[in-house]
């Protein structure tokens, strides 16, 4: 058996249990090795004349359970307006949707790049991208590099985030009454009736008001020796486009530093928040996530300088599902974002304020991308 096949039963098995299957509770055959990547595009089980389920999957970027809580208003404006049972899952990472969606376990699933990218040379046919997000106006994002150590900034800290500017990375500031201007929606803002205004948060029955996010320039080099929090390798902007920057800044990324992977992105921020090393890398201000229950993270968590533009995440349905039913699902989709409850509850899952139609050859950059990276396990 190869390491590739190994990998896909694995995660296979777990994907199954996270949605519900358990040994204890039935009887589950012994799955069948795949050797060969033909015969991973096999077809996939049939959809049914009449579809009276449809499965959502998510891959982690808060704690799984919080995520699937959040999630749930979604998953019932979509049953309402399909007229179908919509139900969600989260998995455990990129790996765990890539099978679910091959395999027939998911119908529709929200892949970041990198992800829909792997499962699309896994699984070649069996997936279609439908729509791409945008956030707050942009269709790209970034990786931000963080610290806790002041010390390796060029200068103070100040309120402010990084935008690339003509390929170059730029120090955009703030201030305590104006979020810095850029793409990305920053730690200490949230939306108000005549646009952002500072967030308060209820902890503990009072209210605190957020800090907002402090950035410096820093030289890539003071990771040098260094441990670095990653996501995970499959992630796009949590370890890919951060490892190559590191490259191009003639780093070694696999020997000039200590590899520490976190698992997901508001895991790198805990971490640095909680002292488990100085230095790490998510997508722009994963720091919002923490700031529910440590109002202080945009102080502490400073950020130190960003990735090139990456391609927004991507919305995915399985190939074979009727056509009617992917329009009406992009459609709900995009009528529930234009909506206040739908754009804080999209917020609140992956920070998306909108999305615009997709199609699978928008990803072929990210695919040669992949292969020059040997992300692809052959």
């Amino acid at each position: 058996m190869t390491k590739k096949s190994f990998l896909i039963l694995l995660v296979l098995s777990l994907v199954l249990a996270a949605c519900g299957g358990s040994a204890d509770e039935e009887t589950v055959e012994e799955p069948v090795a795949v050797e060969e990547a033909e015969t991973l595009d096999a077809p996939a089980t049939t959809v049914a004349e009449t579809l009276d389920k449809i499965t959502f999957g998510f891959v982690p970027s808060a704690e799984q359970a919080e995520l699937l809580d959040n999630i749930q208003p979604l998953m019932k404006v979509l049953s309402d307006g399909l007229g179908i049972e919509v139900e969600g899952f989260v998995t455990s990472d990129y790996s765990g949707l890539l099978v679910a969606m091959g395999s027939g376990q998911a119908d529709i699933g929200a892949f970041n790049t990198l992800g829909y990218v792997n499962a699309l040379n896994a699984f070649p046919t069996r997936l279609e991208a439908i729509a791409k997000v945008v956030r707050y106006g942009s269709g790209s994002y970034h990786g931000t590099f963080w610290t806790t150590d002041s010390s390796v900034c060029k200068s103070a800290p100040v309120i402010g985030a990084f935008e690339n500017i003509d390929g170059v990375p730029t120090l955009i500031t703030g201030s305590a009454t104006m979020p810095p201007d850029v793409k990305a929606l920053q730690v200490g803002w949230g939306f108000g009736d005549d646009g952002m205004i500072p967030e308060v948060r209820t902890i503990d029955g009072v209210e605190v008001t957020v800090s907002p996010g402090y950035a410096c320039e820093a030289d890539l080099s003071v990771l040098v020796g260094q441990e670095v929090l990653f996501v995970e390798e499959g992630s796009t902007s949590g370890y890919l486009y951060p490892s190559l920057q590191l490259k191009n800044a003639g780093i070694d990324y696999t020997s000039d530093i200590t590899q520490v992977f976190a698992g997901s992105h508001d895991g790198v921020i805990a971490g640095l928040y909680n002292g488990d090393a100085k230095f790490g890398v998510s997508y722009d201000d994963a720091r919002r996530t923490l700031r529910k229950t440590n109002p202080d993270v945009g102080e502490k968590v400073i950020a130190m300088g960003i990735t090139a533009e990456i391609p927004n995440d991507v919305v995915a349905v399985r190939t074979d599902l009727p056509e009617d039913i992917k329009a009406q699902i992009y459609q709900i989709l995009s009528d529930y974002i234009s909506t206040d409850e739908g754009a804080a509850v999209m917020d609140e899952i992956y920070g998306w304020t909108d999305i615009v139609p997709a199609v699978n050859s928008e990803f072929d950059v990210v695919k040669q991308a992949a292969e020059e990276f040997g992300l692809y396990d052959e």
